[in-house]
């Protein structure tokens, strides 16, 4: 059972997050994001922030020395979940995830290319730069599709689904940074949980500033109201995290990468019971080109490093 143990919790973590797509992308119909984001990551920091006290409070002090790498990661994270947030707002929710996770493999890539010492992909061989290219085509795809009306949510303000679409591809580059950025702090022996505490400081800073301005916290004007509230930025938010950090400890890179490619299909599947969303064939066919090219990426990569490996044993082999 041990054996599935990280598979199955990276696979809770993709469904809730496909659950969140769908559930904030409808509430934020009639309710303030940035009161939702205060909610989930003011209690995403105490969580974290008492489970670090508690367990370990010397992981604070390993922040010394890398505090321009925390604001960083907590810059690109603020971010990252603003940007998301709105376009989740305006656009199909599958469409969001899709192109949002399409952003982390390209940004690493380029970033490797450049010489960028924080994203080092390694050997990347024809097959993986012709999957590259896959995703790359449906992130554009997914634009067309929006523009022109053919998505499942029809465009009901064309320069508010447009900056979306432009703010999804800012908010996948800028999650991809802060993963990269909060790596290197996991690389210098910072924990999790102490991580987890200081990463979201000034996205809260910023949805409080943000979120009083529309005259309401949320919307949730009734006790009932917030108790959904607060479960649902709990289960679907704050939850998944920690799921996600035990799962991907547990599971090997190419098992948890096939799985995540899983998430975009997820969503499309269950946005169907939202009614606001209609089926569109042209959004489903652009996620499957996404995780198809996503899944064969992970195989070809996972193939060339393990003949990279044998040639390597080889020639140690034939110099003894």
């Amino acid at each position: 059972m041990s054996a599935f143990a990280g598979p199955l919790l990276v696979l809770l973590f993709t469904l809730s997050q496909a659950f969140r797509d769908v559930f904030f992308g409808n509430v934020f119909q009639r309710l303030n994001f940035f009161a939702v984001i205060l909610l989930a990551f003011v209690l995403s920091t105490v969580i974290f922030g008492l489970v670090t006290l508690i367990r370990g409070p010397h992981n604070f002090a390993k922040f010394r020395g890398h505090l321009k790498t925390v604001l960083v990661a907590n810059v690109t994270t603020a971010t990252a979940w603003t940007c998301f947030f709105f376009a989740l707002t305006n656009l199909d929710p599958a469409i969001c995830n899709t192109i949002h996770c399409a952003m982390g493999p390209l940004t690493v890539v380029v970033l490797g290319a450049r010489g960028v010492a924080l994203a080092q992909p390694g050997v990347i061989g024809r097959v993986e730069y012709a999957c590259y290219a896959g995703i790359a085509a449906s992130v554009v795809a997914l634009w067309c599709i929006v523009v022109s009306g053919y998505s499942g949510l029809p465009v009901k303000n064309l320069t508010a689904s447009v900056t979306g679409l432009a703010l999804l591809s800012v908010s996948g580059v800028s999650i991809t940074v802060s993963l990269l950025y909060c790596k290197r702090l996991q690389d210098h022996g910072v924990a999790a949980d102490a991580l987890t505490a200081v990463r979201y400081l000034a996205l809260i800073l910023l949805a409080a500033i943000v979120a009083p301005w529309n005259g309401q916290l949320g919307g949730a004007e009734t006790a009932w109201q917030l108790a959904i509230l607060l479960l649902a930025t709990i289960t679907l938010i704050i939850l998944p995290l920690y799921v996600f950090q035990l799962g991907i400890g547990r599971t090997s890179p190419l098992t948890a990468q096939v799985i995540k490619a899983l998430g975009p299909v997820f969503v499309f599947a269950m946005e169907q019971l939202d009614g606001r969303v209609h089926y569109s064939a042209l959004t489903l066919m652009c996620i499957l080109i996404y995780s198809g090219s996503v899944v064969l990426s992970n195989v070809a990569h996972c193939w060339y490093s393990q003949q990279g490996q044998f040639i390597l044993s080889e020639e140690r082999t034939s110099l003894r």
